[in-house]
């Protein structure tokens, strides 16, 4: 049975979305976009430098992928808060998986909302950003 916004209860779980691995090449076209050059994420020689073995990926790129599994799972018009916490480095080479899980319905101002909690973890199963949501349950 295909889980809907309309359809959730408490527990249920959102479809995963995985990206990855995350490549130089990412973190380059990544920092071009955000307009974030910040060289931790980009020269290897900085990163040293700075007592990292390596570059590692943009915080916010692990965010939007959150946000991305949960409008690919609801639409975006139904999101109405989306949060995250950063918890650890996600290294050049790593896979991410995001997930979600209804952790709350409830009615608010005559409209039923969920709460979702949400995760990131890159393959070794370190968890790089943990989240919550929260989506309209029906259509605006």
């Amino acid at each position: 049975m295909i889980i809907t916004p309309t359809t959730a209860k408490v527990g249920d779980t959102l479809p995963p979305l995985t990206f990855g691995p995350i490549s130089r090449t990412t973190l380059a076209l990544y920092a071009g976009a955000s307009g974030d050059h910040n060289p931790i994420h980009i020269d290897l020689d900085f990163a040293r430098n700075a007592g990292m073995e390596d570059v590692f990926a943009h915080g916010m790129l692990s965010m939007a992928q959150l946000g991305r599994l949960v409008t690919n799972w609801a639409g975006q018009d139904r999101l109405r808060e989306l949060s995250s916490r950063f918890t650890a480095f996600t290294p050049v080479g790593a896979t991410v998986t995001c997930t979600g899980t209804v952790t709350n319905r409830f009615e608010q101002h005559g409209r039923v909302l969920l709460t979702l909690k949400l995760a990131a973890h890159i393959d070794d199963g370190t968890q790089t950003l943990r989240g919550e949501a929260k989506v309209c349950a029906t259509p605006s």
